[in-house]
């Protein structure tokens, strides 16, 4: 028959393992949902450019801009003249992660030729895997009182309508906002990383690190 003062060390012994196997059944319960949601990111789909204008000038493709330069130059003064286009962006989820709700992103865009650009979309977006979301975001670039700087920024205008995309080297970021999915609210930046793209030669999309 085993004795008091052995039934105490056994006791003890044991009280000293509880922690630890605790300790190792939260930790597997958190990395089962959390394991599957580090991995989740955001991706780009399509990039392009709608509804192109110079202050009050829609900007056609095929439009001739020699007399147009002229009715700019002469209305610029020393305001401002705005280029203003819209970004169609398609947004999504690599196959195989659940449907989420992402709450509003911010964004960057850096176009050569022209001054930084940035925003935020304040809408949520339903991401599912497979099915991008159609997403539009209102861009404006500011001509400041210089004329020597029309008619470069003229033909960006005329590249963006005529092509409806941006021009090589241009550069995009998103900052995604919080995200809720699987019953839970997964704080800004803490599960989806930045996303980064460069437009290559042919307007294809070039992730960036």
């Amino acid at each position: 028959m085993p004795s008091f003062r052995s039934d105490r060390r056994h006791l003890w012994r044991g009280l000293r393992v509880l922690p630890f196997c605790i300790a190792l059944l939260l930790a597997g319960c958190l990395a089962l949902p959390q394991s599957g949601l580090f991995a989740m990111r955001l991706t780009l789909t399509s990039l392009g450019v709608e509804n192109v204008r110079i202050g009050p000038y829609d900007i056609r493709a095929g439009l001739d801009t020699s007399d147009l330069t002229s009715l700019l130059a002469s209305s610029l003064g020393t305001g401002s003249l705005p280029i203003q286009a819209t970004l169609a962006l398609g947004l999504g989820l690599p196959s195989g992660l659940p449907p989420v709700q992402l709450d509003g992103f911010g964004w960057k865009l850096d176009v050569p030729g022209a001054e930084p650009v940035s925003g935020h979309y304040a809408e949520s977006v339903a991401l599912t895997p497979g099915d991008a979301a159609d997403v539009r975001l209102p861009v404006r670039f500011d001509l400041l009182g210089d004329s020597q700087k029309l008619m470069p920024m003229v033909q960006l205008a005329k590249q963006l309508a005529s092509q409806g995309e941006l021009p090589e080297g241009s550069e995009l970021s998103i900052d995604p906002g919080d995200v809720r999915g699987l019953g839970m609210k997964l704080p800004t930046g803490a599960w989806m990383p930045t996303l980064r793209f460069t437009v290559g030669p042919e307007g294809n999309l070039q992730p960036q690190q």
